[in-house]
């Protein structure tokens, strides 16, 4: 389940909304039917006053002063509230620690000098030689979670904390004398958190590892907070690709590791995507799938040989006659929440159609290079708005993505996984269902506010969404509608085959 919090985006065109309690209006105005008193009078002529000099100030002032910035800001002042394109740290001078604090997402530290790890006091010391009074004086301090959900206060709380610490090198005291040497560079991240779910283990961690350390070329070592054999296990594939070294376990390894340059954090552009803006060779979201092929593609290889050696050992395997030549289409399946009810009815909708159809039912426990075969290798894939969603990134550019979008998920739904998807370069077809096709309709009426007007229910809080459309919502898809989709996609696999849709 994607943990879909609204989070607020500081953008141009900033709105800023007020609520006002009437009750309240009303005391604040010392009584609506009261006489008021002659201080209060004087009070207010003094407020309308100063209202209206603020209102002609910047009219008449050839300059902004701090505290008409505040109402007025500057084109300068909107691009510092948006996503920065600036990195305000990629110059650091040795001996420093900089900390780039300005993404609403992830803070990010960089590190240049003599640096060296203590995981008992989850520290990493910077010792510098510049000259500095006191032998024994801390010369900087930062504190860092290194996690890409900046903005959720509860789940950064139980984000292991980092201290950074530049000490003069000539100061008296233990120096944590290193035990490793290393020649290349640290990347320092957390895979606490979220992880454990496929969306965020993708999109809180491994495309923001991604953006980070692509530019190494391999050449950095991982240091990992809150580190799980699991999920090393899992990604293995991919993490070879990003570096040539084995990740260290930062509590686990209690041996003083020594650098000469880090990066404490991770960056994180957008939703699954990356921003080729802000990326050393334009790089793209297409450039991280290209790393999840090369990952992958060894161990399909030794699937496909695997199969061969079992069909050769049958007498007389069968071969199915043009069944490779029909367009294939992927169902990602769900149980419970979710599920579409007449799952088997459109299976066989689909295949008269003319698909080749597979149903797939991805567990935590599922190898992914035999999800990415499939839906690398298939034309279409259909699916219901969740988490299963991000391996849309296992399919090829150019194939079709079917987001079916249950009651009250039509933001979260475009937002994690339509949007990104077109930046993947896939063909995507958001298929919201009518109220008569989600379970809710047997449950409430056909006016309440849950089926006639989601947003009004959402607006009430998470709580209040998770427990009415994520777990208590099934899909019963109308097929005469949904086949309209369907017939689409056929029709435009079959033109993109036969040369008639310009490849992505």
């Amino acid at each position: 389940m994607v943990h879909y919090q609204r989070y607020i985006q500081l953008r141009k065109g900033v709105t800023v909304a007020t609520y006002v309690d009437e009750e309240d209006a009303c005391v604040h105005m010392s009584g609506c039917n009261k006489k008021p008193k002659p201080k209060l009078v004087f009070f207010l002529m003094l407020c309308t006053l100063l209202s209206f000099c603020l209102i002609l100030a910047p009219h008449l002032l050839p300059f902004p002063t701090p505290t008409l910035s505040l109402l007025y800001p500057s084109a300068g002042d909107h691009e510092a509230v948006s996503d920065s394109k600036i990195n305000v740290c990629s110059s650091v001078s040795n001996g420093t620690i900089c900390c780039d604090r300005s993404s609403i997402r992830s803070d990010v530290c960089v590190m240049k000098g003599d640096i060296r790890t203590h995981s008992s006091s989850f520290s990493v010391f910077l010792y510098s030689s510049k000259n500095s009074g006191a032998r024994d004086e801390q010369l900087q301090q930062e504190k860092i979670r290194p996690y890409t959900r900046k903005w959720e206060a509860s789940t950064m709380a139980t984000i292991d904390e980092l201290t950074l610490i530049a000490k003069n090198k000539n100061a008296s005291g233990d120096q944590h004398k290193c035990d490793v040497n290393h020649d290349v560079p640290a990347v320092f991240f957390s895979t606490g958190g979220y992880t454990g779910n496929v969306y965020h283990e993708f999109n809180d961690g491994l495309i923001p590892l991604y953006i980070t350390s692509q530019k190494y070329n391999k050449k950095v070592v991982f240091v990992i907070l809150e580190y799980h054999d699991w999920w090393i296990t899992k990604y293995a594939n991919i993490l070879t690709h990003l570096s040539d070294f084995e990740p260290i376990d930062f509590s686990g390894d209690r041996r003083t590791h020594c650098f000469s340059e880090s990066i404490v954090g991770l960056r994180i552009h957008d939703e699954l995507t990356v921003d080729s803006s802000l990326m050393e060779g334009s790089k793209t979201i297409k450039d991280f799938r290209d790393i999840l092929d090369k990952g992958y593609k060894p161990r399909i290889q030794g699937l496909i040989q695997e199969e061969e050696r079992e069909n050769t050992q049958l007498k007389n395997p069968i071969k199915l006659v043009g069944e490779s030549e029909k367009p294939k289409l992927v169902i990602i399946s769900r149980n419970g929440s979710r599920a579409i009810m007449n799952e088997n009815v459109l299976v066989k909708m689909a295949s008269k159609i003319g698909f080749s159809v597979t149903v797939l039912k991805p567990q935590r426990t599922s190898e992914l290079a035999k999800i990415y075969r499939e839906l690398n290798s298939s034309d279409v894939m259909v699916g219901v708005h969740g988490a299963a969603m991000t391996h849309f990134l296992f399919m090829k550019p150019g194939s079709v993505f079917i987001q079916v979008v249950p009651l009250g998920t039509t933001w979260a739904a475009e937002t994690y996984y339509g949007e990104p998807a077109k930046k993947l370069g896939l063909r995507y077809i958001g298929y919201e269902i009518l109220p008569r096709e989600s379970s809710l309709y047997e449950e409430y009426e056909s006016n309440d506010p849950v089926l006639r007007d989601p947003n009004s229910v959402n607006d009430r809080g998470w709580d209040f969404t998770k427990k009415i459309y994520l777990d208590r919502q099934k899909v019963r898809l109308n097929l005469a509608r949904f086949r309209k989709r369907l017939v689409r996609s056929y029709i435009y696999t079959m033109k993109k085959r036969n040369g008639m849709v310009r490849s992505q």
